[in-house]
């Protein structure tokens, strides 16, 4: 049995869930549900990344404390991503007392190692708001390309990363007034040291911990290359301390007040969610995040945060004497019907709005999973393509053979199947090859090719429902010296049926456990999976799906628009 500890990066506080977001959720989840079906130790562990100054000012422009305003927030984001079956083993915050003692503890072990650097820098200042200004509240000409209308610590257009103060012709957010420098002493994590262990920490194979006999690399090839061009020169310090105002954690033993920079103690949130979960579970912390654990560390990211996560976190990690990620999953943006998500394009769907429409959250995880790869493209939303899809897979595939046989076995058989679990035409012809699938929709599910497993999925339906148009049921029950055939044959589609549903279980939690429902089982798990019994009893059949209608899937966008 493998130990597998996993993460998503952390929402912020400041905003709402939207689903952008719910692609990195949903993808994590997928894989964390798919581990425990198949037996193994996975927690999955997440919070809500609640520092920094845009919390502060909401929290100041709503007239509310920033911890009153984190405390709704993370309670709004736990409804919105439970309610598309989001099944974290905890959910924490970075504001607790946990991640102030580690995030603490992690800054004086690096300080002690030598890596922590002082230094007097010139800093963007408001004049007329009277506050140094955060990266993202200066706006300027990007220094590497000259983009115009760029933040003050990367460039969406080239990629570049940089200071504020190196912007070109910058103005502040806050207030439109040309910024003036001022300097502040600040502390920074010195990453030069660091660049030959991160190199080789980046570009390094691993034996594959899903039992495979090839190594795999550490990062996806497209990841590792975009790390490429970091890695190529020197490494520049990493300011890691911010000036008051701001909301978040002091700098440990500093007579200023300096504040520890939100992006140091976010990842730390992973380890005190995790703590958390150790305290009310009764497990150790340092089974699973000591130096020399044994267990599997996984981060799901989107690849917009993939500097922080495969080269300031390995840095923070290995220089305060704790065990390094096994690998570093990064994935694409979202963008809808073809477009970035846009509020004046009523493209910026969140998941209040998705879940208020009364759409099946299955039908936007089957959605996702179907487009999902292993690599980090980006995905299209296409709401027209999103209804053919559900309608024609999900119902129209999968759904369709408990709907087409259940009939005949309540009415003709009570309910109950045939005495050939293990034998007989049917198993031979259904059950035993959508057995057979297990293995390679396991390595799917493991490598994350989640498009390919559900196209297997969808092909083990169809040939269900070929074998059921072949064998015509409804024909064979006007025959009465054809009953036991009609009892093989439905009793095979459905013991079909209920494989896939196991199959099916990481991707659509809560149509499985309503086919569960109906099948009188519990929901399938992969682990020991076997085709149900003899004499198994059914329930009533009631509909697990409806079709959706295109306007069911415009309205999210009309609905958008009118709260624009």
């Amino acid at each position: 049995m493998r130990r597998i500890l996993l993460t998503s990066a952390l929402p912020y506080a400041n905003g709402d869930i939207h689903l952008g977001y719910l692609l990195e959720a949903v993808q994590t989840d997928i894989w964390a549900r798919f581990q425990k079906s198949r037996g193994h130790e996975c927690h999955y562990v997440c919070a809500d990344d609640a520092h920094g100054t845009p919390v502060m000012l909401r929290a100041e422009a709503e007239g509310v404390s920033a911890e009153d305003l984190i405390a709704r927030m993370r309670g709004e984001h736990l409804r919105d991503l439970s309610a598309f079956g989001i099944a974290f083993d905890h959910y924490g915050s970075t504001h607790s007392p946990e991640n102030r003692e580690l995030s603490a503890e992690m800054f004086r072990k690096l300080r002690a190692a030598g890596r922590i650097a002082e230094r007097e820098i010139e800093q963007l200042f408001d004049p007329e708001r009277g506050m140094f200004l955060p990266d993202r509240y200066v706006r300027g000409e990007c220094p590497r390309c000259g983009a115009a209308g760029q933040f003050g610590d990367s460039c969406e257009k080239c990629g570049g990363v940089y200071a504020a103060a190196e912007l070109k012709n910058p103005v502040s957010v806050f207030s439109g007034a040309a910024p003036v420098r001022r300097s502040s002493r600040h502390y920074f994590l010195r990453l030069a040291a660091d660049g030959d262990f991160l190199r080789e920490w980046v570009f390094e194979n691993i034996a594959d911990p899903g039992g495979g006999e090839k190594t795999i690399p550490r990062l996806q090839k497209e990841a590792a290359n975009k790390l490429r061009e970091w890695l190529s020169g020197e490494l520049r310090d990493w300011d890691i301390s911010r000036d008051a105002p701001y909301f978040g954690f002091r700098v440990p033993d500093c007579e200023e007040e300096k504040y520890l920079y939100v992006w140091l103690d976010a990842p730390v949130g992973y380890m005190a969610s995790f703590m958390q979960l150790c305290a009310r579970g009764g497990m150790s912390f340092e089974d699973f995040w000591g130096e020399n654990s044994a267990a599997e560390l996984y981060h799901f990211i989107g690849k917009d945060i993939l500097y922080f996560h495969a080269l300031f976190w390995p840095a923070m990690l290995k220089n305060s004497g704790r065990r390094l990620p096994t690998r570093v999953f990064a994935h694409g943006f979202l963008t809808v019907n073809g477009e970035k998500m846009s509020k004046s394009r009523g493209t910026f769907i969140t998941a209040r709005r998705y879940a208020e429409s009364g759409l099946p959250a299955d039908a936007l995880r089957y959605y996702y999973a179907a487009k999902l790869g292993d690599g980090i493209d980006d995905i299209d939303l296409n709401l027209g393509d999103f209804v053919l899809k559900y309608n024609g897979d999900l119902v129209g595939k999968f759904v369709n053979i408990a709907s087409r046989v259940s009939r005949f076995l309540l009415e003709d058989f009570g309910g109950e199947l045939d005495g050939e679990a293990q034998s007989g035409e049917g198993f031979s012809a259904v059950v035993a090859p959508i057995l057979a699938l297990s293995d390679s929709l396991a390595r799917d599910y493991e490598s994350r090719r989640y498009h390919s497993a559900m196209r297997s999925v969808m092909r083990a339906a169809d040939s269900i429902n070929g074998y059921l148009d072949e064998k015509a049921p409804w024909v064979m029950r006007k025959d009465k010296t054809k009953r036991a055939q009609l009892h093989q044959t439905c009793s095979a589609a459905l013991r079909g049926f209920h494989l896939l549903t196991a199959y099916l279980l990481p991707v659509t939690p809560q149509l499985a456990d309503d086919a569960a429902k109906f099948l009188q089982c519990g929901p399938p798990q992969w682990a020991g999976l076997s085709p149900l019994p003899a004499g198994h009893r059914v329930g009533e059949y009631r509909h697990l799906l409806r079709r959706m209608q295109n306007e069911n899937a415009r309205a999210l966008i009309q609905a958008e628009e009118s709260c624009a």
